[in-house]
C-alpha cells in the first residue's frame, strides 16, 4: 500500500501545472455549492416570505446562473482530465515493458508472457480507476469545501454542528480503508486460486477419474470454494462499514439539523437560514461524501489493488549474484576475441550435458561453422559465446571480460543476429543505425551494397523509406538485421542460421562480407555451403565436438560425413572418426 501513495504521489507531483489548470475549473464547477444555500435563504426572506416573489425569482436566477457556470466548469475539468491521465498512464506502460524486458533478457530467463496481460488489461484498469479517483476526490474536495465555506457564511453555529459528524464519517472510513484494501487482495487472490484450482481439475478430468482422484480433487476445490466465499463474505463486511461511515458523516448531518432547527429558529435563525443549511447538507456535502466514499472504495481499492500487483511484479530484477547494480569488470589482458574454458552447460540437474568440459579459442580472422544435427548445442553455443546463457562449470570471456559482467560492456564485444531477425517500423536508416548510431550515411550505404540489400533498399525509395515489418519476407527482415550487424561496432560477430530464409547466393554474399569484417565469425550453418566457407568448422554431436577443416573432418567424423551427404543428397561413406583437439 505504501509503494502505491508513494508511487501516485509521485506521479501527481510531476503534474502541478495540469493539476492547477484542473483545480481552476473545478472551483468554477463548485460555484452553485457555495451559493446554493445562501441564494436560497435569500429568495425565502426576502422574496417569498416577504410577500416579494419577483425578489425571489430573481435570487433563484442567481443560482441558475450559478449552475450554469458549473456546468461550464464541469465540461472543462473533464476535458483536462487527459492532462493529468495519460502521462500517468503512459508512465505505468513504460514501467511494465521495461520491466518485462529486463526480466525476459535477463540470462536464463524465460519471456515474461503476463506483462501482455498488465499491459493491455491491468494498465488500462489503472487508468480508468486512477481518472475516476482524481475526478472523485477532487470533486469532494471542492464541493465539500464550498459547501462548508457557504454554511459558515449563513451561519456559523450550523457550520460547527455540521463538521463534527462529517468529519467523524471520514475518519472512520479513512481508518478502514486499509482493511478493505487488504479484504480486495484477499478475494482476488482467493478467486484467482479458485479458478486455477478447478481449471486445473476440469483440463485433467480424465487422469483425475483414471486415478481414481475423484475425491482428493474435489475436496482440493471444495477447500478453495470455501476460501473464496469467505474472503467474500470478509469484502462484504467492508461494504457495511462503508455503509456506516457514510451514515454518520452524510446522514447524521442533516439528522442533527433537523432535531436542532426549533432551537436555531429559537436563537433568532430565520426560516431561509435554515432550508438554505439544509440545502448545503442535502445537496452539497451529502452527495459529495457519497461519491467520495463509494469511489474511493469501489474504483479505488481496483486502482490500489491492481497497481499495487503491477508494481511488485515490474520491479526491476537485481543482477546475477547479487543486488549491486552491474560494474565494469576489468578485462585481462587476452588476445582471444572470445575464450572458453572448461565450460559445462546443462538444461536440467539431472539433464545430460549440452556441452561438458568444453574449450575453444576465437581469435581475430577466425571464421568457424558450428554444425551438428538438430538438438546437439548449436544455439546453445552461440547464446553462451553471446551471454544470453551461464554456463554451470568453466568460464566464457570475450576479449577478456566475463559475460556475466556488465551487460553494455558485453555488447561492445559481441553482436548476435538470431534466426528470426527484429525489424521495427521506421526509416530504414534507423533500423539499419540501431548498434551503430553514429555510422553516417556514407558508411551505411556502402554496407547496404555490400551485402546485397540494395535492390530492396531502392525498391522502397531510400534510407530515408519508412520500414512496415509485416510487409517485409522473412529473407528481407533477415538481411536488414545482418546489415545492422555488420555496422555494429563489436569485434565478434555470431550469426546463429541468420540467413536460412536467404537463397544460396545471398546468403554467401553475407557470410564472406562478415568474413572480411574485422574480427571473428561464428555462423551457426544451415547449409553446407557454410562450412565450405569457413576455415574452420566445428562440430557437435553425441557430447564430442570436433574442430577442423572441412577436408579434416571429412576424414575425421562419421557424423560429420553423414551431415555432408545429407545436404549433398549423397551417401556418407565409412571412414574412421577420431576427436580433434579444441582451443588454442
Amino acid at each position: 500500500m505504501k509503494a502505491v501513495v508513494r508511487f501516485t504521489a509521485a506521479a501527481l507531483r510531476r503534474r502541478a501545472r495540469p493539476l492547477g489548470r484542473l483545480a481552476g475549473w473545478s472551483a468554477a464547477e463548485a460555484l452553485p455549492a457555495l451559493l446554493a444555500g445562501q441564494l436560497t435563504a435569500r429568495a425565502l426572506d426576502d422574496g417569498f416570505l416577504a410577500g416579494r416573489p419577483e425578489v425571489g425569482l430573481a435570487w433563484l436566477g442567481g443560482l441558475a446562473g450559478a449552475v450554469v457556470i458549473g456546468a461550464i466548469g464541469t465540461g472543462r475539468a473533464y476535458a483536462r482530465l487527459g492532462d493529468v491521465v495519460e502521462p500517468f498512464r503512459d508512465e505505468l506502460a513504460d514501467r511494465v515493458v521495461s520491466g518485462a524486458l529486463h526480466r525476459s533478457t535477463a540470462a536464463g530467463a524465460r519471456p515474461d508472457t503476463a506483462a501482455v496481460a498488465r499491459l493491455t488489461h491491468q494498465v488500462e484498469i489503472i487508468r480508468d480507476t486512477f481518472a475516476g479517483l482524481v475526478m472523485v476526490v477532487r470533486g469532494f474536495l471542492f464541493t465539500a469545501g464550498a459547501a462548508l465555506l457557504g454554511l459558515f457564511s449563513l451561519t456559523p453555529v450550523v457550520a460547527g454542528v455540521v463538521a463534527v459528524p462529517l468529519a467523524a464519517g471520514l475518519i472512520l472510513f479513512a481508518a478502514a480503508l486499509p482493511a478493505m484494501v487488504d479484504r480486495q487482495r484477499s478475494y482476488v487472490r482467493a478467486d484467482e486460486r479458485l479458478g486455477e484450482t478447478a481449471s486445473a481439475a476440469l483440463t485433467g478430468h480424465r487422469d483425475v477419474v483414471a486415478c481414481g482422484a475423484q475425491e482428493v480433487v474435489a475436496d482440493q476445490v471444495g477447500r478453495q470454494v470455501d476460501r473464496q466465499a469467505a474472503a467474500e463474505r470478509a469484502l462484504a463486511r467492508m461494504a457495511a462499514l462503508r455503509s456506516l461511515s457514510l451514515a454518520v458523516g452524510g446522514w447524521l448531518p442533516l439528522a442533527v439539523l433537523l432535531l436542532t432547527a426549533p432551537w436555531l429558529v429559537r436563537r433568532g435563525l430565520t426560516a431561509g437560514a435554515v432550508l438554505g443549511a439544509l440545502v448545503y447538507v442535502a445537496t452539497g456535502l451529502q452527495p459529495a461524501l457519497h461519491a467520495l466514499v463509494q469511489g474511493v472504495a469501489g474504483g479505488g481499492l481496483r486502482f490500489a489493488v491492481t497497481l499495487d500487483r503491477i508494481l511488485s511484479s515490474t520491479a526491476l530484477p537485481p543482477p546475477p549474484g547479487g543486488v549491486s547494480p552491474p560494474r565494469a569488470v576489468a578485462a585481462q589482458a587476452d588476445p582471444a576475441r572470445a575464450r572458453l574454458r572448461g565450460v559445462t552447460f546443462r538444461y536440467g540437474p539431472q539433464a545430460r550435458p549440452v556441452l561438458d568440459d568444453f574449450d575453444l579459442t576465437l581469435s581475430d580472422g577466425t571464421h568457424l561453422a558450428v554444425v551438428g544435427p538438430s538438438g546437439a548445442g548449436k544455439s546453445t553455443l552461440a547464446a553462451l559465446l553471446a551471454g544470453l546463457l551461464q554456463p554451470q562449470a568453466g568460464t566464457v570471456r570475450l576479449g577478456g571480460v566475463p559475460v556475466d559482467g556488465d551487460p553494455a560492456v558485453l555488447a561492445g564485444h559481441r553482436v548476435l543476429i538470431p534466426q528470426e531477425a527484429y525489424v521495427f517500423t521506421g526509416t530504414l536508416l534507423d533500423n539499419l543505425r540501431y548498434l551503430c548510431p553514429d555510422a553516417d550515411e556514407h558508411r551505411v550505404a556502402a554496407a547496404v551494397e555490400r551485402l546485397g540489400l540494395g535492390p530492396l533498399a531502392y525498391r522502397l525509395g531510400g534510407l530515408a523509406a519508412t520500414l512496415e515489418p509485416g510487409a517485409l519476407s522473412a529473407g528481407e527482415r533477415q538481411l536488414v538485421a545482418a546489415v545492422r550487424a555488420y555496422l555494429s561496432p563489436a569485434p565478434l560477430a555470431i550469426l546463429d542460421e541468420a540467413t536460412c530464409h536467404l537463397d544460396p547466393t545471398a546468403e554467401a554474399t553475407v557470410e564472406l562480407a562478415f568474413a572480411a569484417r574485422p574480427g571473428c565469425l561464428v555462423v551457426v550453418a544451415h547449409r553446407i555451403s557454410s562450412a565450405l566457407r569457413a576455415r574452420q568448422v566445428l562440430i557437435l554431436a553425441d557430447g564430442r565436438p570436433m574442430l577442423g577443416r572441412h577436408e579434416e573432418l571429412l576424414a575425421r567424423s562419421a557424423t560429420y560425413r553423414e551431415l555432408v551427404g545429407h545436404w549433398r543428397g549423397e551417401p556418407a561413406t565409412a571412414q574412421p572418426a577420431r576427436p580433434l583437439p579444441l582451443g588454442g
